[in-house]
């Protein structure tokens, strides 16, 4: 039977160029412990973990890069242009990358933490994940501004931008969900005043319920 749970597991969510990795280190400064998604799914499939395995089998030696690892640009062009085929990499990643998720939260509960768990992960109000957290907080921004980040960071002209932005689920939706809301269109000043007003009220959150 794993330990009971002290600390405060906390969701943070957003969209395409919202700037949520940003929010996600400065609420790792704030002496958060981050639960990077993106990195569960990159070890997951490392070689010779049995999801490697599955995969390799199901998907063929092309998508193995010299060195053993996943040619993740390839497998990546593979399923996106076939639904059946990304349904079927979701159904071999998924269930490992939430089994090292609870074998992280079991680590934590069984050192004791008694502080505050962020889960970073993009799609998980569409995965309907988002409801086992006890909070959620969904990192938000314009348009413009999503656009000029896309731009910046991969050189995505604006039509490019903005289908990329349209096949996501609208952030206004995500936000209606959030129990906390991060506007990230200013500056990085303003944004690390609202990630430190956001921890401060998830610590007290967190106190009140440990007084109980």
């Amino acid at each position: 039977m794993s330990a009971p749970r002290k600390f405060l597991l906390v969701g943070l969510t957003g969209g395409i160029a919202t700037g949520k990795s940003m929010v996600s280190a400065l609420l790792r400064q704030l002496g958060c412990e981050i639960i990077d998604a993106d990195l569960l799914a990159r070890e997951v499939v490392e070689p010779g973990r049995p999801a490697w395995t599955t995969i390799v089998a199901e998907f063929g030696q092309d998508v193995v890069t010299g060195d053993g690892a996943l040619d993740r640009k390839r497998l990546g062009a593979i399923v996106f242009a076939n639904p059946e085929r990304r349904r079927r990499l979701e159904a071999i990643t998924h269930p490992a990358i939430r089994e090292r998720f609870q074998a992280r939260l079991d680590e934590l509960a069984e050192h004791g933490f008694t502080g505050i768990v962020v889960f970073d992960a993009a799609v998980m109000i569409e995965s309907g994940n988002y409801k086992n957290m006890d909070r959620l907080v969904v990192v938000v921004t314009d348009e413009p501004t999503q656009m000029a980040r896309l731009r910046g960071r991969d050189g995505t002209d604006d039509a490019e931008g903005r289908r990329k932005i349209a096949s996501q689920m609208p952030l206004a939706e995500k936000a209606k969900l959030a129990d906390y809301v991060i506007d990230n269109s200013g500056d990085r000043q303003a944004t690390a005043e609202q990630v430190r007003r956001v921890f401060a009220a998830l610590m007290s959150e967190l106190e009140a319920r440990s007084a109980v």
